[in-house]
């Protein structure tokens, strides 16, 4: 799993791409307050199945801004 972290106000975001069965890629994302109360989330990402790893993690980032957006 290839795995990138970005900061974005007090969030970080854990993007990572999961290499899937036929050699394409599906994004995860994970949410951590680097603030109190600093519980780590798993944000439910759009599912889809990318041509590689790079665009599984911009898809991923960019939910995790949308949610940090919406409800951070």
């Amino acid at each position: 799993m290839d795995t990138r972290t970005f900061q974005h106000k007090e969030y970080e975001l854990l993007c990572s791409a999961k290499a899937l069965n036929d050699g394409r890629f599906t994004p995860t994302l994970i949410v951590v307050k680097q603030v109190w109360p600093t519980r780590p989330r798993e944000i439910a990402v759009e599912r889809g199945a990318f041509p590689t790893a790079e665009e599984a993690i911009v898809a991923a980032h960019a939910q995790g801004l949308e949610w940090v957006q919406h409800y951070g």
